[in-house]
């Protein structure tokens, strides 16, 4: 069975935007790519047919990897989730023991992350370091160099 993959409404929502788009729109730019190729004659010398039907193979992948994320993804309740751990949803304020730099970020699925917006993966070493540890809790992460020490200093939606 395939694993479920958690996500937020607004991360559901993009990926089924992402599908729509693929299914509507990018499958009939290759068809119509592959009809112009074709009808340029022989077929086994085509490099622009060649080039098409790889391209339609590689977007028909695409569909299908992302319409198995879907069949398995549920969306997450944000009012059922425990505020006294660090759970996948949790905004997380932590704290570098090392250094003393304090940082906020929000703990999302893989699909999700992006550091620009402060969100990281509970996949990555951080989030899996964060993860059920609770205020005032020091989670160690482990990183090539070492390990680094997080202070949790806040937990919050």
């Amino acid at each position: 069975m395939a694993q479920i993959n958690y996500y937020t409404a607004e991360g559901l929502k993009k990926l089924n935007d992402e599908l729509n788009y693929m299914i509507s729109v990018e499958r009939g730019k290759i068809s119509a790519q592959i009809a112009e190729a074709r009808d340029k004659g022989d077929l086994s010398e085509n490099a622009e047919y060649d080039a098409a039907k790889e391209a339609q193979g590689l977007l028909e992948l695409k569909i299908s990897k992302l319409e198995t994320v879907l069949a398995t993804a549920r969306v997450i309740d944000e009012s059922q989730l425990d505020l006294s751990k660090a759970l996948i949803l949790s905004k997380v304020k932590i704290k570098n023991i090392l250094n003393g730099s304090i940082m906020e970020y929000t703990l999302v699925s893989e699909k999700e992350a992006d550091l620009k917006q402060k969100k990281i993966s509970v996949d990555s070493p951080i989030g899996e370091g964060l993860l059920g540890k609770s205020i005032g809790d020091v989670a160690e992460v482990k990183i090539p160099s070492g390990v680094i020490k997080f202070e949790i200093l806040e937990i919050s939606r």
